[in-house]
């Protein structure tokens, strides 16, 4: 199981940008893997045990997931689990701290695969070392999140 944080300071306040990371359809502006999402069964924004369906690409490789939020404190923090397949995949979220500029963002991800599904799906998607492919899609997502903002 791999663990993996990115932090960036963005001038903006904490609640400002949970509700840039909350807004599903507009997360594929700012990530490169994620092409946003939309809310399922009836959920309509970010509350704990709100679902949505998120679409994802890696160059020509394209596949969709389902998560459920865990996680919906506006300001502090927004976290979901992710599950593909029926397979838990990976729990993902965003803490937020304010600070005299504006906030520290830290984008965490939690990979919840198996060694064997994690090495299967690593190819599958194009991203054999999903560690290093996180890390530097988690710096581009805060760098683009911050232009955003």
């Amino acid at each position: 199981m791999s663990e993996l944080e990115v932090s960036r300071t963005i001038a903006a306040t904490p609640e400002r940008l949970y509700a840039l990371v909350s807004d599903l359809p507009r997360m594929g502006e700012w990530s490169p893997e994620n092409n946003g999402g939309r809310w399922i069964k009836g959920a309509t924004g970010p509350a704990v045990g709100a679902r949505f369906k998120g679409k994802n690409s890696n160059g020509w490789r394209r596949w969709s997931t389902l998560a459920k939020v865990v996680t919906a404190e506006p300001g502090r923090e927004f976290a979901f689990d992710v599950t593909a397949a029926g397979l838990k995949v990976a729990r993902w979220g965003y803490r937020f701290e304010a600070t005299a500029d504006g906030a520290v963002v830290t984008e965490f991800w939690d990979d919840h695969r198996s060694p064997v599904i994690a090495k299967i799906t690593g190819i599958a998607v194009g991203a054999p070392n999903r560690l290093t492919h996180n890390r530097a899609g988690m710096e581009l997502t805060l760098e683009r999140l911050a232009v955003a903002a």
